[in-house]
């Protein structure tokens, strides 16, 4: 039996090497096509799918399973078999079982990349009992099958553990906060932990919550959990904070995209009053009133640049002429976006990025916090 992975991140290169070294045969596909080590790579996703008789799904998101799924109807074979192993959302679940029939096994797992190795997944199996059956050999060659009934419930379980995962890392980071606050040794703290109801999770992340492991690949990344915390807040329609809490930690700059999700449990804390003056410049762009930057800036602050090719330094009173006093035409085409925000102390940086029209332009900030609270002291940008 021939099997092919589709989408080979992490997860996906993880699972072709177990299950080559299970001895399966094995053939991966991603869109670049590049090759990786110790995976067999077929460029073309018709040829990969066409030669196999059980499609491995293991994807970011609904987009790129809606994307990828439609390629595989389109170029499977009679009594091909697929399984969704990626975590979407429980609608995308139902609507990719309608659309591909009773071959289809929604498969979401519990573990991430050692768990693969180890073979100790927990597989949410949903779908047709005769379709998980006959892929059952494969799965329990990358860990143990949990029957959970349809595919929207196989998604939907998925999500809210996801969302428990959540939950425990912002307890820990906020016990070592209180730790810090009491004075205590982390690694007593930690050893105490890897002895209570958490023990699994602390031992599991201890070098990297120390730093030990800072630049090894992520298990599991945080922009994964974002994806995953917004969509069970999305499909349950009730608040969770965690959803907002990964975001903000992701706009602020703390952590990035790609960090293991450890990384949140000592992302350092960002004073919510740090956005305030970046929001003020924010409004003045958005209404064209200068009077919002007289909450964005130092009455001190310069703002520097390129201009038509020539060097500008404005004082305030100088860049506030520069707004009329009312949107601009095209303000509902204009965007903008707070990148990061890095705190040290009572100083900060930020970066954005502003589209108007068709210049791109990316500010750089500083700022300080007053008596009278945070406020930029300079803004350099660049115009592309």
């Amino acid at each position: 039996m021939r099997i092919a992975i589709l989408g080979l991140g992490r997860m996906g290169s993880a699972m072709a090497r177990r299950l080559r070294g299970e001895g399966w045969d094995v053939v991966g596909w991603h869109r670049s096509g590049a090759p990786i080590d110790g995976v067999t790579v077929e460029a073309d996703l018709a040829k990969a799918v066409a030669s196999a008789q059980v499609a491995v799904l293991c994807l970011f998101d609904d987009a790129a399973c809606t994307e990828v799924l439609a390629q595989v109807r389109d170029a499977r074979s009679d009594g091909l078999r697929v399984v969704n192993t990626s975590t979407t959302s429980p609608a995308a679940a139902a609507r990719f079982a309608s659309e591909v029939g009773p071959a289809y096994v929604h498969a979401p797992v519990i573990g991430s990349v050692p768990a693969v190795a180890a073979g100790t997944l927990q597989i949410l199996a949903g779908g047709d009992p005769a379709a998980i059956e006959a892929v059952t050999p494969v799965l329990t060659a990358l860990g143990t099958i949990v029957h959970v009934g349809q595919a929207d419930t196989a998604a939907a379980v998925k999500l809210v553990a996801n969302g428990v995962l959540a939950g425990v890392v912002a307890t820990m980071r906020d016990a070592l906060r209180q730790a810090d606050a009491l004075g205590l040794d982390r690694a007593l703290v930690l050893d105490v932990l890897e002895r209570g109801p958490i023990g699994g999770l602390v031992k599991a992340k201890r070098d990297r919550i120390v730093g030990s492991a800072a630049e090894r690949p992520a298990d599991f990344a945080v922009d994964g959990l974002a994806k995953d915390q917004g969509l069970l807040a999305a499909a349950s329609g009730q608040p969770w904070p965690h959803a907002r809490d990964i975001e903000a930690a992701l706009e602020q700059g703390t952590v990035r995209p790609d960090d293991d999700f450890a990384a949140l449990v000592t992302a350092p804390v960002v004073d919510d009053g740090v956005r305030a003056p970046l929001e003020a410049y924010i409004r003045g762009h958005a209404t064209g009133d200068p009077s919002h930057f007289l909450d964005a800036f130092l009455p001190t602050a310069h703002i520097e640049g390129l201009r038509d090719g020539a060097f500008v330094s404005w004082t305030l009173d100088e860049y506030m002429t520069l707004f009329p006093g009312h949107p601009a035409d095209d303000e509902a085409e204009r965007s903008r976006r707070i990148d990061s925000i890095v705190v040290a102390g009572t100083i900060a940086s930020a970066t954005m990025t502003l589209r108007h029209g068709v210049n791109t332009f990316t500010d750089m900030f500083i700022l300080v916090r007053t008596e009278a609270g945070w406020r930029i002291a300079n803004k350099v940008y660049h115009r592309h």
